[in-house]
């Protein structure tokens, strides 16, 4: 073992040791067949320090790099799918802001304090009919008097809905007429995006009532209804225009989301393989009068879906590892980021399915644990941005000049 494998493997045993991880395994068959939330988990993962993994050291938190939260987000997932997705939502944050933090932007320290303090962050982006996504939004921002704005949109898939306390959305910027100045004193322009936190007691939250969905079900990860909800001028990070427009701020959400999403379905491929072994191994074959792990056709499939897997670790690894050592890999990165998420998803429901088939028949029930990773699997279909909506890009890195 590597000195880098050995310090990962101490890191998931500090943060997320097994006996915890049996524990939350225990619970997910509950929580998705009564379609709650996974409070006892996330109150172990608060106990743990989990919550705090990117805060620096300085702050006060262990100040882990994006290459060991990966990994153990990994390492979660493989226990507690949904529990890892949601939970990435409050990583993210914390991740976006290190990453600022580490390329000379401190603007956004204060996110570090007050996860120390016990908030729980997430993230409003996601918009129905949106798929410019953090491009373009279809929430209106109005300018207040105080320099802050006031939001009316709706947010969807804003995962740990019935905790977070700090919201990070964004909003299209929405001139008026009567005088009232944008926070640098200037009407602002059209076609503008806003991107800050909101507060959970805010006036104008509301939160849907309605999640029943197929798989990631204690993420909870319910539509956010915003009504002129104040974003308070000190809660304002960024101005940017709308479109292709680089900014640190949105590469750094789009690196932290692309490959922590990565990282959930790698774990869900990994314990799926290990699901799918074990079955094949126990399971008897009457035709050839040995355990199905000795049938070609069976081990074929297992095989395969091992190929697809392994790849995928790989990528996450050297993505997170560029990403820490700040490389400069210019317009390669969305290319990078969104094709480890992408493969890794794929390599999800691949392995769930294989997964699935090797159970047999058992596995079809709704209370086996292969069911459920077959159906958690499958929100890797919705994750943004999709593949149809990814290939231009791959297409155009290659064929326009």
């Amino acid at each position: 073992m590597t000195d880098r494998e050995a310090h990962i493997t101490e890191l998931g045993e500090r943060f997320l040791p097994a006996e915890m991880l049996e524990r939350f395994r225990e619970r997910v068959a509950v929580t998705d067949r009564e379609n709650g939330f996974f409070d006892a988990d996330l109150e172990e993962l608060r106990a743990s320090g989990y919550l705090t993994l990117f805060v620096p050291t300085a702050h006060g938190g262990p100040g882990l790099s994006l290459f060991e939260v990966a990994r153990l987000q990994q390492r979660l997932a493989a226990a507690a799918p949904a529990t890892a997705l949601a939970v990435n939502m409050h990583l993210m944050t914390t991740g976006v802001v290190k990453a600022l933090a580490d390329r000379g932007d401190d603007s956004l320290n204060w996110v570090f304090d007050e996860a120390m303090a016990g908030e729980i962050f997430a993230f409003g982006i996601s918009e129905p009919g949106n798929d410019w996504v953090l491009q373009g939004s279809n929430t209106e921002a109005v300018p207040t008097p105080d320099g802050g704005y006031a939001l009316t949109g709706v947010k969807i898939f804003t995962s740990l809905s019935p905790v977070w306390t700090r919201l990070i959305v964004h909003g299209a910027i929405t001139p008026v007429d009567d005088g009232i100045a944008g926070p640098d004193g200037d009407e602002p322009a059209e076609g503008e995006l806003v991107y800050g936190f909101i507060d959970r007691d805010a006036p104008g939250i509301s939160v849907s009532d309605r999640w029943d969905v197929l798989g990631m079900r204690g993420s909870q990860s319910r539509a956010t209804i915003l009504d002129r909800v104040p974003m308070r001028p000190d809660r304002v990070s960024r101005v940017i225009p709308a479109g292709r427009h680089p900014d640190l701020l949105t590469f750094a959400i789009t690196s932290n989301f692309q490959l922590l999403i990565a990282a959930v379905y790698a774990g869900i491929a990994a314990r799926a393989l290990e699901v799918g072994t074990a079955a094949l191994k126990t399971r008897r074959s009457a035709k050839s009068g040995t355990t199905f792990a000795e049938v070609p056709e069976a081990r074929t499939r297992l095989a395969d879906a091992h190929l697809d897997y392994l790849t995928v670790p790989a990528m996450i690894d050297a993505y997170s590892r560029d990403f820490d050592d700040l490389v400069d890999h210019g317009a390669g990165w969305p290319l990078r980021l969104v094709g480890a998420r992408i493969k890794s998803a794929e390599a999800a429901r691949r392995t769930a399915e294989a997964a699935l088939l090797s159970t047999g028949g058992s596995g079809f029930d709704n209370s086996h644990e292969a069911s459920r990773l077959y159906r958690d699997a499958t929100a890797g279909l919705f994750h943004p941005p999709s593949p149809d909506a990814a290939r231009p890009m791959y297409a155009a890195a290659l064929l326009d000049d």
